[in-house]
């Protein structure tokens, strides 16, 4: 649901138009249900399900007697959104009563206000809750469960893991559940029956388009937080395996994203021949050099031995399709444990290894041509056959494909995400290489691969756009990877 609301808002439908919509339900709900000219008591957190429920109460005031509890003071309100409600409820002097429970013990006090109403509405906590439920928040869930009334909790009841339906210690036991957009996965589960009630989906106005584009809500989803006492090699140690006697720039390109797009360390282990030339690139480069002018068989249990360090492994970068390299890269990646993100010249070796990728989290990055070798099928220009033949190779290679084009097509073979953003200017060699990297740190902070390789696509573009506003269509890779930043601190703004 986060994801959605963020995607939605970057389509131009607010979260506060959510809001808005998801308040103005439950009322609806509410009076289907138990009718109209009722007194209805409202206890509220400090959250967004909080703010969920103001706005019901400011639409329930319309025809019912109405009173509010916060659970704590005005000025612990959480978000933007909760504050604005709380704002506009205080506004109705003469058609609501608001309380605020700074403690239990004025919570106490307040018991009967609760028991005396018709219906009780539990707009506690909805799906961000974590842990045991303790303090206020639990004090009221006692109370709610022992009034005897009809409870209609918001989104979620109060307690209630909306994955799991695992009730965290104690959890409100709901008549009816008004949930949003979708019925989550716990509130369906045969152990949550008793707390959920009956079960209604409302419409919010979520934009379908939400669910299917890559957006800055799968970017926010996907990145690891960073605490205060975080420590280096916390957000993700990455193994780029690449460059050749041929070609030295990609494994660069790729080292550099995942060191832009937030890892902490990034290595590139490459053949002898590669290796002064990568290293000469930049000092933020650790290169390891193996001997020779490509991959070897020689080189596949040293690389065994480093993996270990690493928590996600990037093949392909300038390998070259040398029939050695490619015959040492598929049986690397059959003895890998890491996940992996395969592209360019290691794409080459799936094709007699199909099965190489099916035991550990990966993703592969290919464009139309070598999604074409892969398959032995043309890719066709359609976006809706292009997903099917997408989700074919997933399945058949058993990893998630981000193809790369005009739009991007990223699917695990059931789910899929399609990216918009991005420009003809970004057909300039190297920015697939850019692509790889930022996807390897993602995979390293999220251990998700569909999520890792949907933001990717999102961020590798929007870099991509920010670098046309200023210079048109004359990009180079290494301008997009300049521009990371810059698209984080975008995406930033949907946070």
């Amino acid at each position: 649901m986060k994801i959605l609301e963020r995607n939605s808002e970057y389509l131009g439908v607010s979260r506060e138009i959510l809001m808005e919509n998801a308040g103005k339900e439950v009322a609806k709900a509410l009076e289907s249900k138990f009718g109209q000219n009722i007194k209805v008591a409202v206890v509220s957190g400090l959250g967004n399900n909080g703010g969920d429920g103001l706005v019901a109460a400011r639409y329930l005031t319309r025809i019912n007697e109405v009173s509010v509890i916060l659970l704590g003071s005005e000025v612990q309100i959480k978000t933007a959104l909760a504050i604005k409600a709380w704002n506009r409820l205080k506004n109705l002097r003469h058609t609501v009563t608001i309380f605020q429970a700074k403690s239990e013990s004025t919570l106490a006090e307040l018991e009967n206000v609760i028991r005396d109403a018709d219906v009780i509405v539990d707009a506690i906590f909805g799906t961000g809750i974590k842990g045991k439920i303790r303090g206020l928040p639990r004090k009221a869930i006692e109370i709610i469960n022992k009034s005897g009334r009809q409870v209609v909790a918001v989104d979620v009841p109060s307690g209630v893991n909306p994955d799991t339906g695992e009730v965290h210690g104690i959890a409100v036991k709901a008549s009816l559940t008004v949930t949003f957009h979708a019925a989550k996965p716990g509130l369906v589960k045969p152990e949550a029956k008793e707390y959920v009630g009956e079960l209604v989906v409302a419409d919010i106005g979520i934009p379908r388009e939400a669910e299917l584009i890559a957006g800055p809500g799968d970017v926010l989803a996907t990145l690891k937080e960073r605490k205060p006492w975080s420590k280096k090699g916390d957000f993700g140690k990455i193994l780029v395996i690449g460059g050749s006697n041929l070609y030295t720039g990609a494994p660069a390109l790729s080292a550099l994203a995942a060191l832009r797009t937030g890892a902490d360390i990034a290595v590139i282990a490459a053949p002898k021949s590669a290796a002064p030339t990568i290293r000469s690139f930049s000092p933020n480069l650790i290169v390891w050099s193996l001997p020779g002018e490509t991959l070897k068989e020689e080189h596949i249990e040293k690389i065994l031995g480093w993996s270990a360090k690493f928590d996600v492994i990037v093949i392909g970068p300038g390998l070259s399709r040398s029939e050695e390299a490619l015959k040492a890269t598929g049986n690397l990646l059959e003895k890998l444990k890491k996940p992996v993100v395969v592209d360019a010249d290691a794409l080459h070796a799936l094709s007699f290894r199909k099965n190489v990728l099916k035991e550990k989290p990966s993703v592969i990055t290919p464009h139309a041509g070598e999604l074409t070798a892969l398959l032995g099928e043309k890719v066709p220009i359609d976006l809706e056959t292009r997903i099917a033949l997408v989700k074919k190779a997933a399945k058949i290679y058993g990893t998630v494909v981000l193809l790369k084009g005009h739009e991007d097509v990223i699917t695990d073979g059931v789910k899929h995400k399609v990216n918009a953003t991005g420009n003809p200017g970004m057909t300039v060699g190297g920015t697939g290489d850019v692509l790889t990297g930022i996807v390897a740190t993602l995979l390293a902070h999220s251990g998700n691969p569909l999520y890792a390789a949907s933001s990717a696509a999102f961020i590798n573009g929007l870099a991509g756009d920010l670098v046309f506003k200023e210079k048109g269509f004359h990009i180079t890779a290494y301008d997009v990877i300049e521009k990371i930043p810059e698209a984080f601190k975008e995406i930033e703004k949907y946070r």
